[in-house]
């Protein structure tokens, strides 16, 4: 029962990630009225506190293993209270919402740091085989998370949530953290193993400074599909109400691909396995560049496509960067402190870019759209994407073809 209880854990992580990437920035626009300017200028500050806050929190979850049930528990007691009051939240309450975002960020670091630098203890060893099908069981999770956080708003909606959707969805949110803390808390029981001190050059010699900067250039366009995805969905394409469905569709195709990524990076190794399913992202993230208003069935391929390639990189880069960690007995924690920060400058950087453009080129939310902000939008959440996975791709191309500990 070991590895689903890992995988529990990895779901509460998802159903408080997803929100605050995906329904976050239509919540605060629409519901609290801040600009689009003034929440990408806000998104970047708060990454930029995690610049100090993740490495941070890695080294003390390295200096103090024996509180690993603490640090567990502190997690998801941020999410338990932060989501019920952070959708609860009205219009001009604004020093709350800030301070809210900084407990969810935090409580969300420190349980991202824990369970994927805890990795060489969760698996039954440290051998590729075992640490491949624990990143299957956590990454699984996270997807099944992020499946009922995506799904939340739509069943909401079915039983009669009406204006108050938000408040029910925050409430949802905490009660999920509480009950995955509960049934997930004999994970953090048992040894710990930690490694050398972490230092740049380490980091260097073990291959991981490439992957981190892979990691921020490949969640880059991720980042901006994220956070417009709404915004596409809804005011490009005009489909109001059903965005939920393929939230739903998208994650779901990505969480059903697990199995067969894990397959293939089994065959033809983990380099070879993100260049192949990166190239399915940027074909997609190309095809969404052509959709028009009411286009539903090709946007429906298109999230299936994208969602199935995106599982290969939730799936084979946490598992690279492991590998190259545990190779070189460095601590894990600490390093992925900076792989959590990574991903999410990724996300900052994507919303102090995209909504600004946005609003420059007068995009508001619910309203009719003219040309210049329909451009604005299909730009930002298609044509950037597939530049930016292009880059990603050729970067990877860099990366040895055979990963430590093969």
């Amino acid at each position: 029962m070991h590895y689903p209880r890992v995988s529990l854990y990895a779901l509460m992580l998802a159903t408080a990630g997803m929100p605050l990437y995906i329904h976050l920035p239509r919540f605060a626009a629409v519901e609290l009225g801040i600009s689009l300017t003034a929440l990408g200028s806000l998104l970047l500050i708060l990454r930029m506190v995690d610049v100090f806050q993740d490495p941070v929190l890695g080294v003390l979850i390295d200096r103090f293993p024996a509180a690993q049930p603490a640090f567990a528990n502190a997690a998801a007691l941020s999410m338990a209270l932060g989501f019920p009051l952070l959708f609860s939240l009205q219009a001009g309450m604004n020093w709350a919402f800030v301070a809210l975002l900084i407990i969810l960020f935090t409580g969300y670091s420190l349980g991202s740091i824990l369970i994927y630098g805890r990795s060489a203890s969760l698996a039954r060893s440290a051998q590729p085989n075992d640490l491949l099908r624990l990143a299957s069981w956590r990454e699984g999770g996270q997807l099944v998370g992020v499946i009922l956080a995506a799904a939340l708003p739509s069943f909401l909606l079915v039983f009669g949530a009406g204006p108050d959707i938000w408040f029910y969805f925050g409430l949802c949110l905490g009660g999920i953290a509480c009950l995955a803390a509960w049934f997930s808390r004999t994970i953090w029981r048992g040894p710990v193993e930690v490694g050398k001190n972490l230092s740049l050059q380490g980091l260097k010699q073990a291959g991981a400074m490439k992957l981190l900067l892979l990691m921020l250039l490949n969640s880059l366009p991720v980042a901006l599909t994220s956070t417009l995805f709404l915004f596409f969905a809804e005011d490009h394409l005009g489909l109001s109400g059903q965005a939920g469905l393929f939230l739903l569709a998208f994650f779901l195709s990505a969480g059903l691909s697990i199995p067969f990524w894990s397959q293939i990076s089994t065959k033809f190794g983990n380099r070879n396995t993100l260049v192949l399913a990166m190239g399915l992202a940027i074909i997609s993230f190309f095809g969404a560049a052509f959709l028009m208003p009411g286009d539903r069935s090709t946007f429906l391929l298109i999230c299936v496509a994208s969602g199935f390639a995106m599982g290969a990189d939730i799936l084979i880069l946490p598992l690279m960067f492991s590998k190259a960690l545990i190779a070189a007995g460095l601590k894990a924690a600490s390093a992925f402190g900076y792989w959590s920060f990574a991903g999410k400058l990724a996300l900052a950087l994507a919303a102090a870019i995209a909504l600004p453009l946005l609003d420059f080129f007068n995009f508001t939310p619910g309203a009719t759209l003219n040309d210049n902000a329909r451009n604005t939008l299909v730009f930002a959440y298609a044509i950037l994407p597939c530049a930016l996975k292009l880059i990603a791709l050729c970067f990877t191309l860099t990366l040895p073809q055979k990963d430590p500990l093969t």
